[in-house]
């Protein structure tokens, strides 16, 4: 059971049970021999558990009849006078993120509503408490990054928990395939297609993709990738596929090297955004080959990155701090009218072409 004691731990399993919608407003839950029975605790620590929850405003007693969950505990987290929007991201203080959340600031502060933030470091367990939290909290509105996309997520139920509620939300730069809902996004698949296809229009047909398999924006990215080399009616060397995920990614140098130092090598690289770049031309220099003279780079997102180093990056922009406003418009609209159509946002990408590219010989 951990450090904390029994009864702490039983009502933090009943509580997540009432956040996630197993056990719905007004609705009995089992009786303290039947959690005694699911928890294997005795009925002492169920009743201390139980009387907590009470307390809290997540259950109700009522004599003769059982114990019922109470919506006491949305109205005493509400606080009427500021409406709240959650906003879950899966990092916050690297890479493009602080632009975001700064966009998403802005246009919240403007309009006089509150921002709580949380992020998951794209693990589905924090994604969880996160959204536990925002329940809890009683949000009027949730702007949410989705954490592994391109996996099934065992959160959806959450979100429907959401919907239940009358709170809306909207995605940022993904989203849940499996959800009918809204997303404020990249068309990921143009922006790879448009930057495969400038190598392709240079000349180039070693190519060597890297991309994600965690998250959609990976999946999508290779799709545009693929799409290229099928509008030239060419085949791409599948020795050149490079993928990782959110835990293997310190593993992605060493298949870097590898792929340098194939028979036939790629003359360049598509990299699944400007954090890969910087890997692919250290690993690049490392070899003694120069960036643009022997291999070509290009990348997604246009970060400070880009520019960050001598090698200026091709790379796609990233809308960054206008997708953070655009979203916090959205769900400000979706909460104050009624006759808000809510629409996903899909941006055009736009190819900004610096010195990292160059017509193959």
């Amino acid at each position: 059971m951990g450090k904390e004691p029994k009864y702490i731990v039983i009502k933090n399993k009943l509580k997540e049970l009432i956040l996630n919608g197993e056990y719905t407003i007004d609705s009995k839950i089992p009786s303290e021999a039947e959690l005694k029975d699911k928890f294997d605790v005795s009925r002492h620590t169920i009743r201390q558990s139980i009387s907590e929850l009470v307390n809290d405003g997540y259950l109700k007693r009522e004599q003769g009849s059982g114990t019922y969950v109470s919506n006491q505990y949305q109205l005493g987290a509400k606080d009427t006078s500021q409406k709240t929007i959650g906003v879950i991201t899966t990092y916050l203080s690297d890479y493009i993120f602080p632009s975001i959340i700064r966009g998403i600031e802005d246009e919240l502060s403007k309009k006089g509503y509150a921002l709580l933030l949380s992020s998951t470091q794209n693990n589905v367990d924090n994604e969880k408490k996160s959204l536990e939290m925002m329940l809890e909290k009683n949000i009027d509105g949730l702007i949410v990054e989705p954490t592994k996309s391109a996996e099934l997520n065992p959160n959806l139920n959450y979100y429907l928990r959401m919907q239940e509620r009358g709170i809306p939300y909207v995605f940022i730069n993904a989203s849940y395939e499996e959800l009918d809902a809204p997303s404020i996004r990249m068309d990921d698949k143009l922006a790879s297609e448009k930057l495969t296809s400038h190598l392709l229009e240079l000349g180039h047909t070693q190519i060597c993709v890297i991309t994600k398999t965690d998250d959609l924006q990976g999946k999508n990215r290779m799709k545009g990738f693929i799409k290229a080399y099928s509008k030239v009616n060419k085949a791409f060397d599948g020795n050149l596929l490079v993928t990782f995920d959110t835990e293997n990614i310190k593993e992605l140098p060493k298949n870097i090297d590898r792929i340098l130092q194939l028979e036939n090598p790629p003359t360049a690289f598509v990299c699944y955004n400007d954090q890969i770049a910087m890997k692919v031309i250290k690993c690049i220099s490392k070899s003694g080959k120069k960036i643009p003279q022997d291999i070509s780079v290009v990348s997604h997102d246009n970060s400070f990155m880009s520019t960050a180093t001598d090698t200026k990056l091709t790379s796609i922009n990233h809308p960054k701090e206008q997708l953070g406003r655009d979203a916090a418009s959205w769900i400000i609209q979706a909460i104050e009218k009624s006759s808000f159509k809510q629409q996903s946002i899909i941006y055009e990408p736009e190819l900004i072409e610096r010195s990292s590219t160059v017509e193959k010989n």
